[in-house]
């Protein structure tokens, strides 16, 4: 589990694609304190560490993680949001988050209102049913609060810290983005389809 607070911007150094697609990505994480087997949300999807170096680890991504994912989209050189699986005690800041991403949504404008950056998104029909004013969604790994819903539109809006804390700051229109939908709003969709 993950709380959506991205506390790492790596870098992807390599990619390889063998049976299934591997890489190896660029972190200022101390990877002595890492094991093999660990998660690590990469740009909001959870990826096993299979090997380490000191300033790297390497995952092994499934074909159906890279079609269900933007992480086909990865080039070498590419800046990825990290965060390190959730402990116990630790401050639960953004929700709770799975790493297990629903779709991809799309970056289909943004718009500069103050120093904040206002960006709309376009998700997938059969998710934007979850995404709900005021509720939580995780987008790139980034826990983050929707601010208005039209149809399968949404807006987030960006202060200068987010988007310098993370990845967002590199956003284009057109971008593929990871999005994992709240958790609670999945369970309570799930209970109306039963009443």
């Amino acid at each position: 589990m993950f709380t959506g607070i991205i506390t790492d911007i790596g870098k992807v150094r390599e990619l390889e694609k063998r049976g299934d697609l591997r890489a190896r990505i660029e972190t200022s994480y101390d990877t002595a304190g890492i094991d093999l087997g660990a998660s690590i949300a990469s740009d909001g999807v959870c990826l096993t560490v299979i090997e380490l170096g000191d300033d790297w680890y390497d995952v092994e991504i499934s074909a159906e993680t890279v079609s269900k994912t933007n992480l086909g989209d990865w080039v070498v050189g590419r800046r990825v949001n990290l965060e390190r699986a959730l402990k116990v005690g630790d401050e639960l800041g953004g929700h709770i988050v799975s790493g297990h991403v629903d779709g991809v949504a799309e970056v289909v404008a943004m718009q500069d209102e103050g120093d904040s950056t206002r960006v709309t998104l376009r998700a997938p029909k059969e998710l934007a049913r979850f995404i709900a004013p005021k509720g939580s969604v995780a987008l790139n790994g980034t826990s983050l609060t929707v601010n208005e819903v039209a149809d399968c539109e949404f807006g987030i809006n960006f202060i200068p810290h987010t988007k310098d804390a993370t990845t967002w700051g590199d956003v284009t229109v057109g971008q593929r983005i990871n999005l994992e939908i709240d958790t609670l709003a999945r369970y309570v969709a799930r209970l109306a389809e039963m009443s």
